[in-house]
């Protein structure tokens, strides 16, 4: 047996039906305010009208001959009802000195007492206020009657009493204003045609989700954002930041309160500033940020013809370079085996030839001027570097030149001496970069060469490299080490990352990168600091 769950109501629903109860709300404590001024009114107003009346019955000579007069009620009588039909108050009643009711418009009071709030009143003292008579709340205002004789005020004959019964909830309430329920009836009209128009915007700026949608949509995108490696970054139109996780504030040193803030107030500029802000859509883009390498992807949000801004995710390659800095070495010894084979493949090939020819003299002056050749560049590296892991790589690079048909120099002043570990690592990884730059830049051309030259003092080791290329373009020369730029064309790899990292290197060991042209090509040069290396271990 299923049982059908019972639907909950729509959000517009809720919306209209919250709206609708403050409007009547709002209409139940305006009623009851203005039936607490109607009442407030009735009594200040009445209350002075009545006292007048009764004052000015008290001192009727009328009022008083009858009260003189033992049992006179028809005078009084007439006169109470005279007073009741013309003042419209809701009775008259007149009473003797011992408080005995004479005559009375209201014939509950007929042949009794008349009520005494105070006990003065007995004794000829006059009293205002509101009494409860016969189940109805009455203003009541009690006036005594004295005779008068030659002027002077003489006994104490009655008193004089008027009463006006308080009108009806509903009476003061059409009375308070004679618009008052057209205004209250608009009010309502207006305020549930604005209920219902706010819960209808309401509903379309929310797409018709309900309140338990929303929560696991936002519920669902926190889990999101904060569960994945990237970094995400969302932007408005106006380079205001709408969105970022953790991830992409500890990345690009964001603070806690930078959702809302444009970019241009957290001071993000250069290569970073361009990315994220860009037209169109970018993929794989790398930026360094505070010593980290970024590669970072912008995609355009836009719905229903309007443009929404754009969205970035970016991902820390820092750790992937030093990997791959680790794996240089390995990379390095690969590309030089590859480059030996094909030089040894091809010397063969030529004392092949001179054998079959029987060139014999000829062979062993080709193997002495290989061996010499070889023996030079050998000691022209160890004489000079010192430091096993620069020099292998210097000899890599060697055989790769070679191969490609450039002639790789090491300068007549270069020295290096042995390195720490970390400190070997840091400028083979500077040398390596840019002689493989260098090397893409010269070769092509006949008589191509490239020139590496080491400098090192205690604390410092300086690298230059120049090269018989073209030089650095104008376009990329203001930001060849800051982006992720290239001004190569062959499309084969990945290209963009080794000059920066270059810097970032440089940087990070107090140092510096730069470049500048000449009429031969282009001049890079790499600051380092290092460890200073004790002299017995340096020799």
């Amino acid at each position: 047996m299923f049982v059908r769950r019972r639907r909950r109501p729509t959000l517009a629903g809720q919306l209209l039906v919250l709206q609708l109860a403050v409007v009547v709300v709002v209409l139940v404590l305006v009623g009851a305010v203005s039936l607490a001024q109607s009442e407030a009114t009735f009594r200040g107003v009445e209350g002075r009208r009545v006292s007048a009346l009764a004052e000015q019955l008290g001192g009727n000579p009328l009022v008083r001959t009858n009260l003189a007069t033992p049992s006179t009620r028809t005078g009084l009588a007439t006169l109470g009802q005279s007073v009741v039909t013309q003042s419209r108050v809701t009775s008259v009643t007149f009473a003797d000195a011992d408080e005995d009711v004479r005559t009375s418009t209201d014939p509950s009071l007929e042949g009794g007492r008349i009520p005494l709030p105070r006990k003065a009143v007995a004794d000829g003292a006059s009293w205002s206020g509101t009494l409860e008579l016969f189940g109805q709340r009455q203003i009541v205002s009690q006036v005594p009657v004295f005779s008068v004789a030659d002027g002077h005020v003489g006994e104490h004959l009655g008193t004089v009493m008027i009463t006006e019964a308080f009108p009806s909830a509903w009476q003061r309430l059409r009375g308070a204003s004679s618009y008052l329920l057209t205004y209250l009836g608009t009010a309502l009209i207006v305020g549930l045609v604005g209920s219902w128009l706010l819960a209808q915007r309401i509903k379309r700026q929310t797409l018709g989700m309900e309140p338990e949608e929303i929560t696991g949509l936002v519920e669902h995108r926190e889990a999101l954002l904060y569960g994945i490696a990237e970094g995400v970054v969302a932007l408005d139109p106006q380079g205001r930041i709408t969105l970022v996780n953790d991830v992409a504030r500890k990345l690009l040193d964001l603070p806690e309160h930078a959702t809302g803030l444009s970019l241009t107030d957290l001071r993000i500029t250069g290569r970073l500033l361009t990315v994220l802000t860009g037209d169109g859509e970018a993929t794989d883009e790398v930026v360094v940020r505070r010593g980290r390498v970024l590669v970072m992807n912008r995609m355009s949000v836009d719905k229903d013809g309007r443009h929404l801004g754009t969205v970035t995710t970016l991902r820390d390659r820092t750790a992937l370079a030093a990997l791959e800095r680790e794996l240089g070495s390995f990379r390095s010894s690969t590309q030089l085996l590859r480059a030996q084979r094909h030089e040894f493949a091809n010397q063969l090939h030529t004392i092949s030839g001179l054998i079959q020819i029987g060139e014999y003299d000829e062979v062993v002056r080709y193997v002495d001027a290989v061996s010499e050749r070889r023996h030079s560049l050998d000691l022209s590296v160890n004489s000079r570097v010192r430091d096993p892991a620069v020099g292998v790589l210097l000899m890599a690079k060697a055989s790769i030149a070679a191969e490609r048909r450039v002639d790789l120099r090491i300068s007549d002043d270069t020295s290096l001496d042995r390195l720490d570990t970390e400190d070997s690592a840091d400028v083979a990884t500077v040398v390596g970069n840019l002689v493989d730059n260098a090397i893409d830049a010269a070769a092509g051309s006949a008589g191509s060469w490239v020139e590496v030259g080491i400098a090192h003092d205690r604390t410092t080791v300086r690298v230059t490299v120049r090269d018989s290329g073209p030089g650095v373009t104008d376009d990329v020369a203001d930001s060849v080490f800051e982006q992720g730029v290239t001004s190569k064309t062959d499309g084969e790899g990945e290209h963009g990352i080794g000059l920066a990292l270059t810097r970032l290197v440089c940087r990070r060991r107090g140092g510096e990168a730069e470049f500048h042209n000449t009429a031969d090509g282009a001049v890079f040069t790499a600051h380092l600091t290092v460890t200073p290396v004790p002299e017995a271990v340096s020799r």
